[in-house]
C-alpha cells in the first residue's frame, strides 16, 4: 500500500467498508467460477490449448478467491484482548496470498509457453488450430475482466483494502492473458500457430511483474514500513502546530489494514513540568487522530532539551 493511498483514502464507515469489500470478493469469485467452467470446457471441445490453459488459470483464481474471501471476513472480526487494534492485518495476508498465486501462475504460463514455442521450432509441436467459437469465449473473458478490473479497482480505492486492490491487479492481468489467447486463436486461423505460445510468454512476464509488486506492497504492510514521505511530512506539519512542541524527534508507524498506529517522539521546553508536557503530548495525539482519518491511535513521548524524557 502506498503513501498516496493513505493520504487520499475516502472516509467511510467500517460497516460500509466491510460490505463493499465482501461484494467485490464475492463478485470476483462468481465470475471466476463461470469463466473456469466455460474456458476449460470450450478449450477441450474446441481443441484450443491456449484457452484451456487460461481456463486452468481461472480455476486457480477460484481457489485463491476462496482463500482471500476467508481472510477478508477474518479481518472484520472486532478487537479483542489479544488484538486490541482488530484483525485488519488479515487483509495484507490475503494480498500476500494473491501475490503468491499470481507469481506461481506467471511462472507456469511462461514455462509452458516457452516449451510449446521450442517444440514448434523443433518441428515436434502438434498445432492443428482451434475451432472458431473458442475465439468468442476468449473475447467474452476480455470484456468481463475489463468490467471487473474497473469495478474492483474503484472499490479498492474507496476501501483502501489491500486484498481488493490485489484482486483488481489480477483482473488486469487476466485481461492481458485473455487478449493473448484472442490473438493466438485468431492467428491460428491463418496458420500462424507460433504466435500463441510467444504471446503467452510475453504476458507471463507482465503478470510476474505485477505479482512481485503485490508481494512487495503487502510485505511492507506486514513489516510496518512507514508509508512514505508524504505522510511523514503531514504528521510533522500537524504536530509542529501544537503550542509547546519545539521539534519532532522521531516518527514510527504500525499498520493495521487501512489504519495506522503512530509512535511519535517530540521535544519540549526542559523548564516545564511533567504535567505540562503530558498536556502537550495529549494535544498532539488529539490533533493527529482528528487530522488524519485513517489513524486509529497515537502514542507520544516527549523529550526535554536537557535530555530527560517521558
Amino acid at each position: 500500500m502506498t503513501s498516496s493511498s493513505f493520504v487520499n483514502s475516502n472516509s467511510i464507515s467500517t460497516a460500509e467498508r466491510s460490505k463493499l469489500s465482501n461484494q467485490a470478493v464475492s463478485l470476483t469469485l462468481i465470475a471466476n467460477v463461470i469463466l473456469s467452467v466455460l474456458k476449460t470446457s470450450v478449450g477441450i471441445l474446441g481443441h484450443s490449448p491456449a484457452l484451456l490453459a487460461d481456463g486452468i488459470n481461472s480455476t486457480s483464481d477460484v481457489v485463491y478467491n476462496i482463500v482471500v474471501s476467508i481472510f477478508v471476513r477474518a479481518a472484520h472480526k472486532p478487537a479483542d484482548d489479544e488484538h486490541p487494534y482488530g484483525h485488519t492485518q488479515f487483509e495484507s495476508i490475503g494480498a500476500l496470498v494473491v501475490g503468491a498465486f499470481v507469481i506461481t501462475t506467471a511462472i507456469t504460463i511462461f514455462w509452458d509457453s516457452v516449451n510449446s514455442l521450442f517444440d514448434f521450432f523443433r518441428g515436434g509441436g502438434d498445432f492443428t488450430g482451434s475451432a472458431r467459437y473458442t475465439l468468442y469465449a476468449a473475447l467474452f473473458t476480455v470484456f468481463l475482466k475489463g468490467f471487473l478490473s474497473f469495478y474492483t479497482r474503484k472499490i479498492g480505492k474507496k476501501t483502501n483494502n489491500p486484498s481488493v486492490i490485489a484482486l483488481a491487479q489480477d483482473h488486469r492481468n487476466d485481461i492481458f492473458s485473455a487478449s493473448a489467447v484472442v490473438i493466438g486463436i485468431a492467428m491460428s486461423q491463418f496458420g500462424y500457430h507460433w504466435v500463441d505460445p510467444l504471446a503467452g510468454a510475453i504476458v507471463a512476464i507482465l503478470i510476474l511483474r505485477t505479482g512481485i509488486g503485490i508481494l512487495r506492497d503487502s510485505t511492507d504492510d506486514l513489516m510496518d514500513t512507514l508509508p512514505g514521505q508524504v505522510l511523514n511530512e503531514q504528521i510533522r506539519e500537524l504536530a509542529s502546530k501544537v503550542p509547546g512542541v519545539q521539534a519532532i524527534d522521531s516518527i514510527k508507524a504500525h499498520r493495521f489494514g487501512q489504519y495506522l498506529v503512530i509512535n511519535l517522539a517530540i521535544f519540549v521546553d526542559g523548564a516545564i513540568s511533567v504535567d505540562q508536557g503530558d498536556t502537550i503530548a495529549d494535544q498532539v495525539e488529539k490533533v493527529l487522530v482528528e487530522g488524519i482519518d485513517f489513524v486509529r491511535a497515537v502514542h507520544v513521548h516527549f523529550h526535554s532539551k536537557d535530555g530527560s524524557q517521558s
